[in-house]
């Protein structure tokens, strides 16, 4: 018997795609999981609650991550440092639990690049460039200059969407929904490739 191990589940896709909608309808069907957050050196604001909408460390402690490659990607916005830590994602992997991460294209390849031999990943879109357009225009959150930012990107993503184990075309929400459970739950399936090796090593013991 092959020992459980935890995964990771990438989730891309443009602004406007549905992935929030997407988890919270199957995140009571896809056993434990850890979704990731991204760290910051920001101040917390009112109503935000530490590992939930962020992590907040100090500016030295970021520094001291970045020297140790404790980080995926990160970057300084308005003079505050943000990126993904991989100290968490770790953790929750240690623990046997299904990582979820919500990035782009390049946090695609960066998450690859670092543990491609758990991950699964799943490029979820709209079923037209013009759905996505109406969408994000009727959620009335953004400026005309944002929506037209957007589509501009989810123009250059699509390209990319070959690099992804799976398409999820979100055009009925329980049907995509439907569909990426089965992935989730498949993923779960994954086997780091030094388990593997492990399990061939002891098989072959005679």
């Amino acid at each position: 018997m092959i020992e459980k191990n935890g995964v990771v589940l990438v989730l891309s896709g443009p602004s406007g795609a549905g992935k929030s909608s997407l988890i919270n309808k199957i995140s009571d069907d896809i056993g434990d999981f850890y979704f990731s957050i991204s760290t910051t050196t920001r101040e917390m604001r009112d109503g935000e609650e530490e590992g939930v909408h962020y992590h907040f460390v100090s500016k030295e402690e970021f520094a001291k991550d970045i020297e140790d490659d404790h980080f995926l990607e990160h970057a300084i916005v308005h003079g505050n440092y943000y990126g993904t830590s991989l100290k968490p994602v770790k953790k929750a992997l240690s623990e046997g639990k299904l990582v979820i991460f919500d990035i782009d294209v390049q946090g695609n390849t960066a998450v690859n690049n670092r543990l491609g031999d758990i991950t699964t990943s799943v490029f979820i879109t709209p079923p037209s460039l013009s759905e996505l357009k109406k969408r994000l225009v009727n959620r009335s959150t953004d400026s005309e200059e944002v929506i037209d930012r957007r589509i501009k990107m989810a123009k250059r993503e699509i390209q990319r969407i070959t690099e992804y184990d799976y398409i999820v075309v979100n055009n009925d929400l329980d049907l995509a929904a439907d569909v990426l459970r089965q992935i989730a739950i498949t993923a779960r399936l994954k086997i780091p490739h030094d388990v593997i090796n492990d399990f061939v090593q002891k098989w072959e013991d005679i």
